[in-house]
């Protein structure tokens, strides 16, 4: 029977859960572990045959623990249908114990049998397969195990991890010392929440899921910690619009930025939020960006500002507020923030009015903050590498400090809005890291806003819209790409 291929699921975990999620398969709907080992290990062997079917010499790699257990059941099937395995063996194997050391036996008896890794280079093999150490890993990798990535991460051949690329923290997606590069990781009940952001999302290469069988009854034991966008229904948010429809029923965003020589960043935010339905678009900014910006996008309504005085009438109109795009960190700057901070806004904050606040931290329960790593490193006073250790930790830590919801972007972006669970994208492309897409990205979640979706679901949607609409653009390539290439593509995307 071939194992079916399974769509990656809505709901992550933590590395914990799914162990946990595990234990109640076994004990509570008496699965046997053999039972779940074996179907690991021969899904993990039909995603190779499927993906490299030319194969025809492979390395499996294994640990001592169940992660090598499902190592041992993929070369017995590798062998009996007909390739060339190699077990490498790390760790103490007199060690292994319960399933994995039945595993091992009936590897043994269908005739593989083990050798110890002894820091060789992987050449040679045209699939290696890691099956070290699975998601149990919580310090650096260090010894022979260092080794075996190095040489597996020098290998000429295709790399398939089992469960979790050695190295990877299960997680918060981050490196511990060095991880192995997949080019596919299968993974198995539940997807770990690191898989997806951080260094996850390149140390997993394509991530394939399968259940194993498992109840659906098991899952409802266990919360997730995690969602991905993909959840969210957006022809649910986003409904035809009446016959009758004028441009008063679709909101008034107001674009707040575009210091002395930054003009384009306003632009972006502005057209991003009128491609994305919002009815009215206005954009204060420094006197001498109006005419220009006025000819290159005539629909935007476009005011030069010197100081408050300027701005409140223009606040007074709005319904949403999106301050920060090229705002810079001048004195006009810090005048124009604070004026805009008193008008009571549902607001989007980015760029420079998140350094800003960094610089004098207030909280507020009606704002969305859009911070990039360094952006969020200013915010909590830690480096970018600490942000980077655990996106999530950071992410639920800035919504705590300043209130609303917090968009930590970056590959796997996360929105966190002090629920549960945090939402995660994991879509785009790396295509999108250039400049101008962040401004875009607050732009169409102040166009959300002002069709009238509540914060969380602008933050999730405005995300998730963003990301598809770069994937989209990137199908002529990703290198090139520019934000503004992602504006008919938003036009589309909302135009289901």
């Amino acid at each position: 029977m071939i194992t079916r291929m399974e769509a990656l699921p809505h709901i992550l975990y933590r590395a914990s859960q799914v162990r946990e999620l595990d234990r109640i398969a076994i004990e509570d709907f008496a699965i046997p572990g053999m039972v779940l080992m074996e179907r690991a290990g021969k899904a993990a062997f039909e995603v190779l045959r499927a993906h490299w079917p030319d194969a025809r010499s492979i390395a499996v790699l294994c640990g001592t623990g169940n992660n090598g257990g499902d190592g041992y059941v993929v070369a017995r099937l590798a062998y009996e249908a007909g390739l060339a395995v190699d077990v490498l063996q790390l760790g103490d194997v007199s060690r292994t114990r319960g399933d994995a050391r039945n595993m091992l036996e009936t590897m043994r008896g269908a005739g593989v049998v083990e050798t110890p890794y002894t820091g060789q280079p992987l050449l040679g093999y045209d699939i290696i397969v890691d099956a070290l150490l699975g998601t149990g890993l919580e310090r650096p990798v260090e010894g022979g195990w260092l080794t075996a990535i190095k040489a597996i991460n020098h290998s000429k051949g295709r790399v398939l991890a089992i469960d979790m690329p050695t190295g990877l923290h299960a997680d918060s997606g981050s490196v511990l010392g060095m991880a192995v590069k997949a080019d596919i990781t299968i993974t198995f009940i539940g997807v770990k929440q690191g898989m997806l952001t951080a260094q996850g999302v390149e140390s997993c290469g394509k991530l394939v899921f399968n259940s194993l069988d498992v109840p659906d009854n098991v899952f409802r034991h266990i919360s997730p910690t995690a969602i991905t966008t993909a959840a969210f229904n957006l022809r649910r948010l986003l409904p035809r619009r009446n016959r009758n429809a004028h441009k008063g029923h679709f909101g008034h965003v107001l674009v707040v930025g575009g210091d002395r020589g930054m003009s384009g960043a306003v632009r972006l935010a502005g057209e991003a939020a009128m491609r994305i339905g919002a009815g009215l678009v206005s954009i204060a900014t420094q006197p001498e960006h109006a005419v220009v910006l006025n000819l290159m996008r005539p629909e935007l309504m476009i005011r030069g500002v010197t100081g408050a005085a300027d701005l409140r009438p223009m606040l007074a109109r709005a319904s949403i507020l999106a301050i920060g795009p090229g705002l810079g960190q001048s004195r006009w700057a810090q005048q124009i923030l604070a004026t805009s901070l008193e008008a009571g806004r549902t607001m989007v904050i980015d760029a420079d009015a998140l350094n800003l606040l960094a610089q004098n931290p207030v909280q507020h329960n009606d704002w969305i903050l859009t911070p990039h790593p360094g952006e969020a490193a200013r915010l909590l006073g830690v480096s970018i590498q600490e942000i980077q250790e655990d996106r999530f930790q950071a992410a639920r830590e800035i919504q705590r400090r300043y209130g609303g919801i917090c968009v930590l972007k970056g590959a796997g972006t996360l929105i966190d809005a002090g629920h549960r669970a945090t939402v995660i994208c994991n879509e785009g492309n790396p295509g999108m890291a250039g400049g101008g897409m962040g401004d875009v990205l607050t732009g169409v979640i102040a166009g959300l806003l002002a069709q009238g979706m509540t914060p969380v679901a602008a933050a999730c949607q405005g995300v998730a819209l963003h990301a598809r609409a770069g994937d989209q653009a990137a199908r002529q390539g990703e290198r090139g790409l520019l934000a503004s290439d992602l504006m008919p593509c938003l036009r589309h995307l909302v135009n289901f």
